[in-house]
């Protein structure tokens, strides 16, 4: 049962890989989709950086996926987690091993810093490389270091996942407001502003912030129950 199993799901895959080949353009077909982007990139989204023109627009329907497919992970490992059995992790974190006194102000002096990098690099991801998920891996990093730096940090999950929430419905309901104003879900709706300027590409910036708030208290919460479940042992 378990080989026909096996041989049916890699008969699925082969068969859509081969119709996805059938249908990839190539040669001048496949180059006149990149020359597109590289000509009319800046003029039709007003993100110079072109990488966040082709993500939060041209495919931004894609990225909406990815960010789906986040949560569905980070919910998946906290789910996972909870049915483990629960012991007193405070009590368990305070048996840890306490670090030094130059780690735990290390810590501490460098965590504001951090948040401040991956909030740099999400709101200015239009304009140089970098981006939400980019700026939310970098804010995640942050509160690993502190939970790595001082024994018995712990994270509140609920304003984890109120931000992860929020920044969520803000993507959608931009998206919406595009789909009722320019007939496609996220179209970029608002003025593009002067080129290479913060506030510049319509609701491309918003969207990188509410991804990149998501994407870090997404990571976060997923490392914070890890970091939590692993103390109990």
């Amino acid at each position: 049962m378990r080989a026909f199993v096996s041989f049916s799901i890699l008969s699925l895959i082969v068969v859509g890989l081969a119709l996805s080949l059938s249908h990839v353009p190539f040669g001048q077909d496949r180059m006149r989709v990149a020359d597109y982007y590289l000509d009319h990139g800046v003029t039709d989204t007003g993100a110079p950086n072109l990488v966040t023109a082709v993500v939060l627009n041209f495919r931004a329907l894609d990225t909406l996926g990815e960010i789906t497919v986040l949560f569905i992970a980070s919910l998946g490992v906290g789910v996972f987690l909870s049915l483990q059995k629960k012991k007193d992790t405070t009590k368990a974190m305070k048996n840890l091993p306490e670090a030094s006194l130059i780690v735990r102000r290390g810590s501490q002096f460098l965590f504001p810093l951090i948040l401040l990098l991956g909030g740099y690099i999400f709101l200015h991801g239009h304009l140089t490389p970098g981006g939400g998920f980019q700026g939310g891996s970098v804010i995640a990093s942050a509160f690993l270091l502190m939970l790595l730096g001082n024994t018995g940090y712990r994270l509140r999950q609920r304003p984890l996942a109120l931000t992860e929430s929020l920044a969520g419905i803000t993507v959608v309901i931009i998206g919406l407001i595009g789909l009722g104003i320019g007939g496609y879900f996220l179209n970029n709706f608002l003025p593009k502003g002067s080129g290479f300027s913060l506030f510049s590409a319509g609701v491309i910036p918003i969207l990188y912030a509410a991804i990149g708030l998501k994407v870090g208290a997404e990571l976060a919460g997923i490392v914070a129950n890890m970091f939590e479940s692993g103390s109990e042992r």
